[in-house]
């Protein structure tokens, strides 16, 4: 099955998309609040594991925090002991008492690491399955989306945010949240710790926590800005390098590549100017708390010599307090630093969210009817498609806005060849889209055997049409694979049974390896030609009750067309058929011609009674053979 998703006078996606959606993203003030109760609400149900991670990283802190009061208690046995054998007045150090000191903080940092690395291990698994959760749902996202948002939204703009976007919150959740618990845990540890020592010196060093918060808010307000836009820029790049990437060709056959270069460096020197400011100023957050932690060591250096001297506190205490000194400022500094990757993750998570809150294709009907394709209906909701087609007054435009089809009413029997004709953006791809439920109408309604298209399931509407456009499309991978596309449990025999119909058989087997040559990511190992027909050997196996063919044998020369036309008339043999053609002599021995203009039909007959109307379809006809 192929897909198109333009529309009949629309922009070319090659050359504006990128630019339109790519600037869009993002332009609008980040909900940082709303974002994260999202997500909390998203990590529900992992909620168990994380209280159990939280659980575990602050045992661990707990145990990594009474280090230095132990380690305190061994410095003033060897101090008393040093000071004792200078003095004559006790026995020496006490170097059992030193032994058992150094094995109880042995044996309290072994907990402590064994805590850290179970915390470590959950929340890793957590991150990684929260991660294939959203990659998951993204996915599946993409296919319940209407075409109306790959209309306004670049390819690289929605990888951008499968890769890039849920990458940053997968490393965010596996690094940032247990550093923040057991952050906060260590500073409230410390701080108890450090009063039990001596309140008089706590306060000196809590001084230095207004200038460290100062610096942080202020840090933090600049770089918020540029964490957001350096996530939109990069958005842009991509979006821009798959889509030139991926209209390569045309791009250098239009000379495009000089404003192609320009586009990109100037999405480029904007996510060069976000992100450098934005690492810049995370940056130079650890040099500012450095520089103010310094100024509150040395301040409590000074006191706690004082204390020392004057008996008030002993030489383990005071060095135990130092140590605390240094390590109260690590967490206010990771706390500071992860404060920044957050806003990062923020407006990841945000741009995930957004995605997946996009609106979606309109439900399905309650008790949707379903195709039966083989025996006899088993229910009334499980029909057998003749397919007759209806189109009952069809009002649609693509911007509720701009109406292109305005009345559009026809009765197609089952078995029917018809031929839809007109110019360029007359509505013919639109009226075969909303066929197709790729759109829904505004007004009136389609019907296939009587029953509306509405009442279906989707999945099951769209395996009554076999459909070949213009634009192939094909994947990596085997020729029979691609052609298998079209009936997933078809044999090889059928296949190339399929492949013989189509007249892809005869080339095929020119080819290395045949059947099993792989076409690469482009599909450019084989020429437009053969593409083509492979798409109609697809079509041709999946054995639809209804064939659309728009523009099928556009991109084949004559003699190929001949040959295919005679498979394509054997194929239509009981089936009702749309063909869309521009070289009308295609479509003479359509059954009825459907002729469209402005969205209207305003003339329908079959070739010879249209011709002999001398109206509209004779003009466009004979245009064909004027001289231009």
């Amino acid at each position: 099955m192929n897909s198109h998703h333009g529309k009949p006078g629309e922009k070319p996606k090659a050359a504006m998309g990128g630019r339109v959606a790519g600037m869009m993203a993002g332009d609008k003030a980040k909900d940082f609040k709303g974002t994260f109760r999202h997500f909390l609400k998203y990590m529900g149900r992992y909620k168990i594991s994380v209280v159990v991670v939280l659980f575990f990283a602050v045992l661990s802190t707990i145990f990594s925090i009474i280090g230095p009061k132990i380690l305190g208690n061994a410095t003033t046995l060897l101090a008393e002991g040093i000071m004792g054998s200078f003095t004559g007045s006790g026995q020496g150090i006490d170097f059992d008492g030193i032994a058992q000191i150094l094995l109880f903080l042995l044996g309290i940092y072994i907990v402590s690491s064994l805590f850290s690395f179970i915390q470590g291990f959950i929340m890793t698994g957590v991150s990684m399955k929260l991660t294939y959760r959203l990659r998951r749902d993204i996915s599946e996202k993409l296919h319940r989306l209407p075409l109306s948002y790959y209309d306004k939204t670049t390819n690289g703009e929605i990888l951008s945010r499968i890769t890039n976007d849920v990458d940053t919150l997968s490393q965010t959740l596996n690094q940032s949240i247990t550093q923040i618990i057991t952050s906060v845990t260590q500073l409230i540890g410390i701080l108890i710790m450090m009063i039990s020592i001596s309140w008089q010196m706590t306060l000196i060093a809590l001084g230095i926590l207004p200038v460290s918060f100062f610096f942080v808010i202020l840090v933090v307000k600049k770089s918020q800005k540029q964490f957001t836009a350096q996530q939109k820029y990069l958005g842009n790049v991509n979006g821009h390098v798959e889509e030139m990437y991926g209209g390569h060709q045309v791009m250098k056959a239009f000379n495009g590549e000089e404003e192609s270069v320009e586009q990109f460096e100037e999405y480029n020197d904007k996510l060069y100017s976000a992100a450098w400011k934005s690492q810049f100023l995370s940056g130079i957050m650890m040099p500012l708390m450095t520089f103010v932690t310094n100024l509150g060591y040395v301040a409590v250096c000074v006191l706690g010599g004082f204390f020392a001297y004057s008996g008030v506190i002993t030489i383990g205490d005071i060095q135990a307090f130092i140590q605390y000194v240094r390590q109260f400022t690590q967490p206010i500094t990771q706390v500071a630093n992860i404060t920044n990757i957050l806003q990062q993750s923020a407006a990841a998570a945000e741009r995930v969210f957004e995605f997946l809150d996009e609106p979606e294709e309109v439900p399905e009907a309650e008790n949707a009817l379903t195709v039966n394709r083989s025996g006899e209906p088993d229910s009334e909701l499980n029909i057998t498609v003749e397919g007759s087609v209806q189109f009952a007054h069809i009002r649609f435009g693509y911007d509720p806005e701009k109406i292109i089809i305005k009345d559009f009413s026809a009765n197609i029997p089952a078995g029917s060849k018809i031929a839809i004709v007109g110019p360029t953006g007359a509505g013919k791809t639109t009226i075969i889209k909303l066929l197709m439920r790729f759109y829904d109408v505004q007004e009136g309604a389609v019907l296939i055997d009587g029953y509306d298209i509405k009442d279906f399931k989707r999945r099951d509407l769209r395996s009554i049409f076999g459909m070949v456009l213009q634009d192939t499309w094909l994947y990596s991978d085997t020729i029979m694979e691609n052609i298998r596309y079209g009936t997933f449990s078809a044999t090889d025999e059928e296949v190339i049974e399929a492949a013989r119909a189509a007249q892809v058989d005869r080339f095929v087997r020119t080819l290395p390896h045949g059947y099993n040559m792989e076409l690469n990511e482009e599909t450019n190992n084989i020429s437009q030609g053969q593409r083509q027909l492979i798409t109609i050997a697809r079509a041709i196996l999946a054995d639809p009750k209804v064939l659309i063919l728009d523009e099928a044998t556009s991109s084949v020369d004559t003699r190929t067309e001949i040959m295919i036309q005679k498979a394509m008339d054997n194929l239509m043999k009981g089936r009702t058929s749309f063909v869309i053609a521009h070289r009308l002599s295609t479509i003479k021995n359509a059954d009825v011609i459907l002729v469209l203009n402005d969205g209207n039909i305003i003339e329908q007959g079959s070739h010879n009674e249209l011709m002999e109307k001398h109206g509209f379809y004779e003009k466009l006809y004979n245009s064909q053979f004027e001289p231009a």
